[in-house]
């Protein structure tokens, strides 16, 4: 599972189209006379658009000129693709429709090729609908093609669509920086790829004015030929392992970290979408809707700018300042002192018996509101106060509540006395500070602010003065002082409130999404610790009155023996008998101890015990593993189903030696948080945290792989394209007919159809061993019995039966036949490139995994290379990567041999022994945003500061796996402070072991 350095942060400029987005001055009209009126005036431009950036217009985009289809044969079976040659390309990100079509030369149709399915290939052009762009985005993307050549490398399965270069980045429009290139060894540039057009895949976004291509690759800095594959793979009810493991060309080799922050915010997008939809569904029914108010909503592309707008529209609400003096006729007034201020008499609009209305300083008020609401929702004034805030010295505060809630502990008060007169720059905050701060504020300990400088109120004010808002012709005196008086509102009433929840808003949100992914990265890190097989274990739970509860397994998992031991009660010589006979009789040498209560004393005993060689013959070590859910999971209907009529107290144990064995197969069991590996985790969104959790969870164990006929149904759940009833009636299944003899037999499982067989059969693997042994003796069976086995040039076993009842499917008399590609990583869609590759380098499938093979896959990549290989067998690199792995790998391999085993001990360490200076080893239990904890054989976990976690300090392989440290580490450390009244140690990190 590789994945990729964490990519800088580039901001991408999209050309702004001038048409494209009105200005807010008309939102709160009430009726269709005010919007007849709000079209008579314009605020002024502070300066005319760049006129080098292209201009687009709001019309229907254009259809590009269509070539004819030509389809293209494959030695796969498979149905060829439409390719279109461009001659000249740009960024999707930057041209409108209308000006890609224009730079398009003439199509170049490649020679058609014979086939017998010439009819089904060629796919009808895809109807013309008005979808967002998403869709005309996909029209530009597609794979690269090399000079004129007609062999297209394909990835398994093949899509049909159209070819585009991409656009070198010189060619960019001037004034905007190139768009990020993430950085691959196999694929630097990445191929554009199209997808099937398919008129249901965009409904969210078809009716917003943005494009959500374009403004997924803005936020996540993905280039948006990629983006627009991402969101097609994900319509597609793609699983994120499939997408990253056989679908990389696509992608442009992303990991699943990075994807995973694609979907979350392009599901963010969606919501706001139908947000919007049903904001506008509301207003209409009220009779409220105009035409500038629809396309402000349109133009919303976050929740922030959605409530600033649809606001005032609020059922059950009396209506803002400015919409009741719009009531009362003052909004002629107000534009009235923009456009022509020398024909303005306020005097005129006097109503004695009118309230509102009854003197001139109620006018004067009236006019007030409604050119603060003007400028608060006009978007370029809005803009300008944001750039102005990006480059000054805006802080958040916090500070003690002075009225604090009865109920407030004192020790919660004492855990932010760090935050009772805090101050920080919002570009230079932690997101571990944003979550504290947010803690403490909802707890009412805390009041928190966000100061904007007077020095930007006095800059906007008179910008807003000078340019945006200054009135066209002379005005007098008392008018300008209106003016300004509306400008100070409507910064201090309106402005000011909305600049302060989006920067709350953005930073919980990103502080939020970080501690989120620390936490799923936590949990990949201590799900894909190395297994420890092949040994007996004495799982231990600690206990004080209650005893220490005691569980031996056997290599298999099973369970061998449970007893309780009461070590601290003044019993501890007389249970050591127990222990070592229980050692003894079942020749188990390693001791696996909980870290729950007594864990220290617990540790302590056996480290003496072992120090005094108590146990010999034996040469007995221990090592300590989270507890962490251990105690949930055991009285679980799972748990009860796996172990009936156990006690509770004992599954514990035996779930906590089983953490050891398999850590991968025993932590699915247990819900993800309750796992205790994450920052805050319930501070944050829980539908995100779970999301997020249980999608690594799925990668975890979808990369590790599983033999379909000896693993769990819990295990098997969590498996790329099933749940739990797939997984249900697959065990069932395989209790009803026997072991699955090879991949395909999976397709007869009941609720299991091609796209779900197409997302899990890559990781599910089939033990040849044990298969080639079952086909042996139902062989040898079948010679005594009344059927016939008849071998079909196929390659399968065709049983003729007694006749009886008629079979409806011929395929029900097929005996299947075991495939040693099943026992791989590769994908049944690639098995055909597979036998061809096999047959170019002389190989055979007896020979999958052995040194044989790997000697002959490394010397014919020696003389032709992997590309040009690639190129011959029509398909792509990484796809022809998972293959050589595949035919490379070992029956028993196991990337999880990559990562840290647990740290098994002899002896432990003191407090008292511990000194400034001092260099131990020691355990990562937990990484945070502001430091890693380790436990270093003390009982008080230490802490290494982030600051101390350098580059330099990590291996290549860490940061090539871009993990950083994770729980079950283990590292080199030195001791820098130690403070014993608050049993606090702080640590400097040496080396990663």
């Amino acid at each position: 599972m590789s994945s990729l350095p964490r990519r800088a942060k580039l901001k991408v400029q999209p050309a702004v189209p001038i048409d494209e987005f009105s200005s807010f001055s008309e939102l709160s009209s009430a009726s269709e006379e005010d919007d007849k009126e709000d079209s008579a005036w314009e605020p002024q431009k502070k300066v005319p658009r760049n006129p080098k950036q292209p201009v687009c217009k709001e019309s229907k985009a254009k259809r590009a000129p269509r070539g004819k289809k030509n389809t293209l044969k494959t030695s796969d079976g498979l149905e060829g693709m439409v390719i279109k040659e461009l001659n000249s390309s740009v960024l999707i990100a930057d041209v409108d429709l209308e000006d890609r079509k224009n730079k398009l030369d003439t199509v170049q149709t490649l020679k058609p090729a014979k086939t017998k399915r010439k009819n089904s290939a060629q796919s009808p052009s895809a109807p013309r609908t008005k979808k967002l762009k998403v869709e005309e985005t996909n029209k530009t993307s597609n794979f690269k093609s090399e000079g004129n050549s007609t062999e297209i490398p394909s990835t398994s399965t093949l899509w049909q669509g159209a070819c585009k270069k991409e656009e070198d980045e010189d060619d960019c429009i001037s004034g905007q920086p190139p768009l990020k290139k993430i950085k691959t060894e196999s694929c630097p540039q990445g191929q554009p790829v199209r997808f099937p057009a398919d008129a249901s895949n965009a409904t969210e976004e078809a009716e917003m004015n943005w494009d959500i291509v374009q403004v997924l690759s803005e936020r996540t800095n993905i280039e948006p030929w990629v983006c627009g594959n991402i969101i097609r793979l994900f319509n597609d009810d793609n699983t994120i392992p499939f997408i990253v493991r056989y679908r990389k060309e696509l992608i442009n080799n992303l990991d699943a970290d990075y994807l995973r922050e694609v979907q979350q915010t392009l599901e963010e997008l969606r919501a706001v979408a139908k947000k919007v939809r049903g904001t506008i569904q509301k207003i209409k029914k009220e009779g409220k809707m105009s035409e500038c108010l629809l396309r402000a909503l349109l133009n919303c592309k976050t929740f922030e700018e959605l409530e600033h707008v649809s606001a005032p529209y609020k059922t059950g609400s009396k209506g803002t300042k400015a919409q009741r003096a719009r009531q009362l006729g003052l909004e002629e007034a107000a534009r009235t002192l923009l456009e022509n201020p020398g024909m303005l008499n306020l005097l005129s609009y006097i109503r004695p018996s009118v309230k509102g209305l009854s003197t001139l300083q109620d006018i004067e008020t009236g006019v007030q509101h409604i050119l603060a609401d003007m400028i608060a929702k006009d978007k370029e004034t809005l803009d300008f106060i944001r750039k102005l805030c990006q480059n000054r010295y805006i802080a958040i505060q916090s500070s003690l509540a002075k009225v604090s809630s009865k109920n407030v502990n004192e020790k919660d008060v004492g855990k932010f006395h760090l935050y009772q007169n805090f101050s920080c720059n919002i570009r230079n905050i932690q997101h571990h500070q944003i979550l504290a701060i947010n803690r403490g504020e909802n707890l009412k300990i805390l009041t928190v602010k966000v100061n904007i400088p007077d020095g930007v109120k006095n800059e906007f004010c008179r910008w807003c003065i000078q340019n945006r808002w200054r009135p066209r012709r002379f005005a007098r005196p008392e008018l300008m002082k209106i003016l300004h008086n509306s400008i100070d509102d409507s910064f201090k009433r309106l402005i000011y409130p909305l600049l302060c929840r989006e920067f709350r808003a953005k930073l919980t949100s990103d502080a939020e999404k970080e501690s989120v992914m620390m936490f799923g990265r936590n949990l990949r890190q201590l799900l894909l610790t190395n297994p420890v097989p092949g040994r007996t274990l004495m799982g231990v739970d600690p206990g004080y009155k209650h005893g220490c509860k005691l569980a031996i397994i056997s290599p298999t998992s099973q369970i061998l023996h449970t007893d309780v031991v009461y070590l601290h009660c003044g019993q501890g010589f007389h249970e050591a008998e127990k222990i070592k006979r229980l050692l003894l009789n079942f020749n188990c040498s390693t001791v696996v101890i909980g870290n729950g209560t007594a864990c220290r004393e617990t540790e302590a005993y056996f480290a003496d015990l072992i120090m005094r060689n108590y146990f010999a013959p034996l040469d007995v070590v221990y090592c300590i593993v989270s507890e962490a859910g251990a105690s949930i999971y055991s009285v679980s209907p799972e748990a009860n189903k796996e172990m009936p009529g156990l006690d509770p107290n004992l599954r514990s144990a035996v779930s906590i030696a089983r953490r050891v064995q398999d850590p991968l197969a025993e932590l699915v069991k247990i819900e993800p948080k309750h796992i205790g590996v994450g920052m805050y985790q319930h501070d944050v969104s829980q539908t995100l945290l779970k999301a997020t959790l249980d999608s690594v969870v799925e990668e975890c164990v979808s990369f590790v792989g599983v033999d379909i006929n000896i693993c769990s149904e819990v295990l098997l759940r969590h498996i790329a394209g099933l749940n739990a009833n797939r997984a249900k009636n697959i065990i069932e299944w395989r209790e009803k007919n026997g072991p699955f003899i090879n991949r395909e037999q999976l397709k007869k499982v009941k609720g299991l159809g091609p796209k779900s067989f197409q997302q899990c059969a890559g990781f599910i693997r089939i033990n040849q061993d044990y298969i080639r042994k079952l086909c042996s003796q139902h062989t040898e069976s079948a010679g005594s019995s009344q059927r016939v086995a008849v071998t079909s040039p196929a390659g399968v076993e065709v049983t003729s039966e007694k006749p009886g009842k008629k079979k409806s499917k011929t395929a029900a008399n097929v005996v299947p036949k075991p495939d040693p590609l099943d026992q791989t990583c590769i994908h049944p869609e690639s098995y055909n490139i597979a036998m061809r590759f096999l047959s170019f380098i002389g190989g055979t499938l007896c020979e999958i995994g052995k040194p044989e093979m790997q000697q002959k896959i490394k010397s014919f990549l020696e003389k032709e290379g992997i590309e040009k290989l690639a190129e011959r067998l029509q398909t792509t690199v990484p796809t022809l990567q998972i293959i050589i792995d595949g035919l490379s790998q070992s029956e028993s391999f196991d990337f999880r041999t990559d990562f840290s085993q647990p740290d098994f001990k002899r002896s432990i360490v003191c407090l008292q022994d511990l000194e400034v200076g001092t260099i131990l080893t020691g355990k990562v239990e937990n990484a945070t945003l502001f430091g890693i904890f380790v436990d270093i054989g003390v009982g008080i976990t230490g802490l290494i500061p982030i600051r101390n976690v350098t580059e330099a300090k990590l291996s290549k392989t860490k940061r090539r796996r871009s993990l950083g440290l994770g729980p079950g580490e283990r590292v080199e450390v030195r001791v820098i402070n130690i403070d014993v009244p608050r049993s606090r140690i702080t640590l400097d990190l040496i080396r990663v072991l």
